[in-house]
């Protein structure tokens, strides 16, 4: 039996060193735990007999206890409840001292009870100290979701990621919420935010990400003091993880650049930002209600020559010069979708020359016009029918090494084609 006792108190002192754990919580769990192991024992069903005739002693400070049975002393022939009375004879064989009407406390021990019934306590006691673990990490990181959080990479998997927080607690670190380029080894640091908490199978788990909006912005939190304090707000932000990022944000304080405080003095602040998001680029958008003027900042670096706007199915046609078009567009089409987003609205970039639109590559014309003869032209600038067309022949020849008869034929055949 002294076996089983140092094995519960054991228990107990590892349930004392749960510092995560308030003081009222666990008097509350041990000594629930102890009522039922009295109940089992003393065959009782309410729990206001336990209150009445035992005293339960939780030392939390040791990580002991003492359990104390009260009792008032009967005749022997008015005993009616054990529970609540003692007989004079039975109390005399505690101390002779003992009369009739008088309270006996005497100590009930663990070597009272059976080998198996010590077991069980103390099975129920780890069972109730890891349901509160899980419950409590299951509650903290609630409270969390949207928050940065910091952990050490203990297990990497094709899948995921198992993080380790500051407090031993799991967090993972799925692959769909990685950065494309991330590249994670065991005993590396990670950042991410938590994106959502739940209970499976009984036990919390905690979701962390690294590509939601979110951890952006608490990057930008953490960066730039004038959005801590509020003095500057992020209105919204759009991301395609790893490859770019807009972000429009608005001062509250007319002295306030809002788009200078977030990028800093020579990109101090934004480069620690960009370096986490594994080069992310980020463009920092000052923030209007004016659509038009939204729109236009939104589709930075191109440069606009006018929209319009279908406010009604949230449409919006925008016209601009064709080497404007790429830069609107962006890499892969990721410029233009993120304006969209950002802006709310649809966007459709137009060239607004038609000649330009309608112009057509030399190269076009390689099985009429000789090859080195197109090589004439490009090495002066003309790369295009158009480019050529909208010279005379008099400048051709001047700026070309090509004989008249020559030019005489590539206009022939250039106008034909617009005709």
């Amino acid at each position: 039996m002294k076996i089983e006792h140092q094995n519960l108190i054991e228990t107990f002192s590892e349930f004392k060193e749960l510092k995560n754990i308030n003081r009222p919580t666990m008097m509350h769990i041990l000594e629930d735990v102890f009522r039922s192991m009295l109940k089992r024992k003393f065959n009782i069903e309410e729990d206001e007999d336990i209150q009445k005739s035992f005293d339960i002693i939780i030392n939390i400070d040791k990580g002991d206890f003492e359990i104390w049975h009260n009792r008032e002393v009967v005749a022997d022939d008015e005993l009616e409840n054990p529970l609540h009375q003692i007989s004079i004879s039975e109390a005399k064989k505690i101390d002779e001292d003992y009369e009739i009407g008088e309270d006996v406390t005497n100590e009930v021990r663990l070597e009272d009870f059976g080998r198996r019934e010590v077991l069980s306590i103390r099975q129920n006691l780890i069972s109730r100290i890891m349901d509160l673990e899980k419950n409590n990490v299951y509650n903290k990181y609630k409270d969390q979701v949207g928050e940065i959080v910091t952990g050490e990479v203990y297990q990497v998997w094709k899948k995921e990621i198992l993080i380790l927080d500051d407090e031993g607690n799991e967090l993972i670190l799925p692959k769909t919420e990685q950065i494309p380029s991330d590249f994670f080894r065991k005993g590396d640091n990670v950042r991410g935010v938590v994106a959502r908490v739940e209970m499976r199978n009984g036990n919390p788990l905690v979701i962390i990400s690294r590509t939601s909006p979110f951890f952006l912005e608490r990057l930008f939190e953490l960066e730039v003091p004038e959005i801590f304090d509020g003095l500057i707000t992020i209105k919204k932000i759009v991301r395609i993880p790893g490859e770019k990022a807009k972000i429009a944000v608005e001062s509250y304080d007319e002295r306030i650049d809002p788009v200078g405080a977030c990028v800093g003095m020579k990109g101090s602040r934004i480069h620690g930002i960009v370096r986490e998001l594994r080069n992310e680029n980020i463009d920092v958008i000052n923030y209007t209600a004016n659509p038009q003027l939204l729109i236009q900042r939104s589709l930075n670096p191109a440069k606009i020559s006018s929209i319009v706007i279908d406010e009604a199915h949230k449409k919006a046609e925008v016209f601009m010069k064709p080497d404007q078009v790429s830069l609107a567009i962006g890499k892969g089409g990721t410029n233009i979708r993120l304006a969209s987003q950002l802006t709310g609205y649809e966007l459709d970039v137009y060239r607004d020359n038609i000649e330009e639109e309608e112009d057509v590559n030399l190269e076009e014309f390689a099985d009429e016009i000789e090859e080195w003869i197109i090589q004439e032209f490009k090495k002066v600038g003309c790369d295009t029918a158009k480019s050529i067309l909208k010279l005379n022949k008099e400048e051709l020849l001047k700026r070309t090494d090509l004989e008249e008869e020559t030019i005489n034929e590539v206009l022939e055949i250039l106008r034909a084609e617009f005709e």
